[in-house]
């Protein structure tokens, strides 16, 4: 999926309003959901952070957690990022 850059934003609200299969953010990017949970690849943790406070709660509710996991909702897509390539589970929560 490529993003172009015009102002920083939160993924998943992208994701949702592209209709990307996997991506469904019920919670339209309020972090009260589990369903735009991705995994960052190893390479890119540094640069995207960790999941923190009420990410890390709602990640609870997700499936198959991994050390990468994130929700989209949470990650702000900026020139930072420009490359990032995201794994998805086979189902969301």
């Amino acid at each position: 999926l490529h993003y172009p850059l015009r102002r920083q934003r939160q993924m998943c609200i992208r994701d949702s309003s592209n209709g990307v299969p996997g991506i469904d953010a019920e919670c339209g990017g309020a972090c009260a959901c589990a369903t735009c949970h991705v995994y960052i690849q190893p390479e890119w943790l540094d640069r995207v952070g960790p999941a923190q406070g009420g990410e890390r709660e709602m990640l609870d509710f997700a499936l198959d957690v991994r050390g990468g996991s994130r929700l989209a909702c949470q990650i702000t897509v900026s020139p930072q990022l420009n490359g990032l390539v995201v794994g998805m589970p086979v189902a969301q929560s």
